[in-house]
């Protein structure tokens, strides 16, 4: 009973801070990340500083719910209690949550491979995609390392990395490799990575646990690459993925057009125009992997 009380104080003690919050400013602007790693953050960064350079008077509320369905979804209903002006998500969890649950309230995305195909509903959903060539990360990946069978690391929690990991199947007979599917919600499940020539990491929620998941590469002698940024430094070596500020920046842009009067409904989704490739010759070369030259030269940066 005391433990059900103080969830409840503690709940009222932050709907109240977030309500006073939003008495404070001109308008309100919650934000979202499906997970608290560092692509998001870097979003987050470039989304706040082009904010302040167009000089909105915002406050913007950040919430890093923990990394599953129901504390998306309470994300979500929080913003919807105060009646923030916007929702900014970061990744398709977060952004199908706020869809759902908040009837009124545009929702801006950035970070989410392609809304289209997940079934979110509603005018007042837009924002800019992150997804790149499945097809053009695995044809480098290739030609590093001549792989046979592709461990796909996805969350069945996220609908988007479920779709990624069977476009990346249905690419094994063009590739000459066989995927196996390794579905990853937390450190407990890093023991699943076993019997693969080469990794491909799809997930946010895995991005979570991306030091785990090389250390366990590394044992194997295994290469690994993802669809998503700030893995590099940790050690993934073959990254493709949206470039983080143009994120920020673009969903800054669609942001400051709703509050000027715009309907959501007309602005349309955008995708990416800036695509990172990065590539961490360090671990290449210490897996006894060559990178082609063509490779190192298309990168749009080379960890050495």
């Amino acid at each position: 009973m005391a433990k059900k009380l103080l969830i409840g104080l503690i709940t009222s003690v932050l709907l109240l801070s977030f309500v006073l919050k939003a008495q404070a400013a001109e308008k309100t602007i919650g934000v979202i990340m499906s997970s608290d790693i560092p692509y998001y953050r870097a979003i987050h960064k470039s989304f706040t500083g082009e904010l302040n350079s167009k000089g909105i008077k915002a406050e913007v509320v950040l919430q890093t719910p923990a990394p599953d369905s129901m504390a998306w979804v309470n994300a979500a209903r929080k913003f919807g209690a105060i009646g923030a002006d916007v929702i900014v998500t970061y990744g398709a969890p977060a952004t199908i949550a706020a869809a759902s649950e908040t009837s009124n309230i545009p929702v801006i995305f950035a970070g989410v491979y392609d809304l289209g195909s997940l079934g979110v509903k509603g005018g007042k959903v837009t924002g800019i995609t992150s997804k790149v060539s499945i097809a053009g990360l695995l044809k480098n990946l290739k030609s590093i390392t001549n792989f046979s069978t592709l461990g796909v690391i996805y969350n069945s929690s996220e609908k988007d990395t479920v779709k990624v990991a069977d476009e990346v199947e249905r690419l094994g007979g063009q590739f000459s490799f066989k995927a196996t599917k390794i579905t990853i919600k937390g450190p407990g499940d890093i023991s699943k990575i076993k019997g693969v020539d080469a990794i491909l990491i799809t997930s946010c929620v895995a991005m979570d646990s991306v030091g785990e998941i090389v250390s366990v590469a590394r044992i194997q002698k295994i290469p690994t690459s993802a669809l998503i940024g700030g893995g590099e430094e940790r050690g993934i070596v073959l990254t493709l993925s949206a470039d983080p500020v143009e994120q920020g920046r673009e969903a800054a842009d669609i942001v400051e057009r709703i509050i000027k009067g715009e309907s959501p409904t007309a602005i349309p989704v955008e995708g990416p125009k800036k695509i990172q490739l990065i590539v961490n010759l360090k671990e290449a070369t210490a897996l006894g992997l060559k990178v082609p030259f063509d490779i190192l030269s298309a990168a749009t940066r080379v960890i050495k």
